[in-house]
């Protein structure tokens, strides 16, 4: 049920999917192609600093964020439900090389290729009703643009950098 990133990054990442449930980082999947989500752009270039900086310092946190304080009904509430999560965190983390230039995601059905920015721009389906994802597992890929919500490539095994 883990997922490695190997290949040509610095780090080879092991992904576990089965522990993300709990995890601050995950999305809805219903909310997570929601178009109707307005952004909010910072209105002067301190905010705009301010902002870039909150950024590298949550990229440079080695321990994910966790929940700790669940309650019982938030708890029912997370087992109910299906989650993605972004890979790009993860994709960040394994440092991938500067001449890298494709990507070859293991899959139960074969080999599928994608572009670098296709993963960048990908969430992890890793949960549905509030369960892992056993039968097309561990997780699905989805496009955060929706191009493949309908037909995600099911049963990613391993994530290779090329």
């Amino acid at each position: 049920m883990v997922v490695p990133i190997t290949g040509n990054v610095t780090y080879t990442i092991t992904l576990d999917p089965t522990v993300w449930i709990f995890d601050d980082r995950k999305i809805l999947l219903e909310e997570a192609f929601n178009t109707n989500v307005e952004e909010t752009v910072p209105e002067d270039e301190l905010e705009k600093a301010s902002e870039r900086w909150n950024q590298e310092i949550y990229k440079q946190k080695v321990n994910p964020p966790v929940n700790n304080s669940v309650t019982r009904f938030e708890r029912n509430k997370v087992l109910e439900n299906s989650y993605v999560m972004p890979i790009q965190e993860f994709v960040g983390h394994a440092e991938i090389k500067e001449d890298a230039k494709a990507v070859v995601l293991e899959t139960t059905a074969g080999n599928k290729t994608i572009s670098l920015a296709d993963l960048d721009n990908s969430y992890l389906l890793f949960a549905i009703d509030g369960k892992p994802i056993k039968e097309d597992g561990p997780v699905h890929l989805l496009f955060k643009d929706g191009s493949n919500k309908e037909e995600p490539i099911k049963g990613v095994q391993k994530i290779i950098i090329q």
